[in-house]
């Protein structure tokens, strides 16, 4: 049978929504930059460990550090 809970669902969708809107806000920086500007930034994800979700998202100089073990796992195995 399944450990899925309400308690987990919901804790697992607040996560998950944290980490998203955090990749989002630096999302939005780089979409509101000048598209024909040649010194945007990329975007670059690091997943330090997949296990803990443990993953941080960085652009020039700002760095944000989140936790989502599902986001890390399909990170690291989109990265295979």
């Amino acid at each position: 049978m399944s450990d899925l809970t309400r308690r987990n669902f919901v804790r697992n969708s607040a996560i998950t929504a944290a980490g998203m809107t955090a990749i989002g806000a630096i999302a939005a920086d780089v979409a509101d930059a000048d598209s024909g500007a040649a010194e945007s930034e990329p975007v670059v994800a690091y997943v330090s460990d997949p296990r803990k979700g443990e993953i941080s998202v960085m652009k020039g100089e700002r760095e944000v550090k989140l936790r989502n073990r599902k986001l890390a796992r399909d990170i690291s195995r989109a990265a295979r």
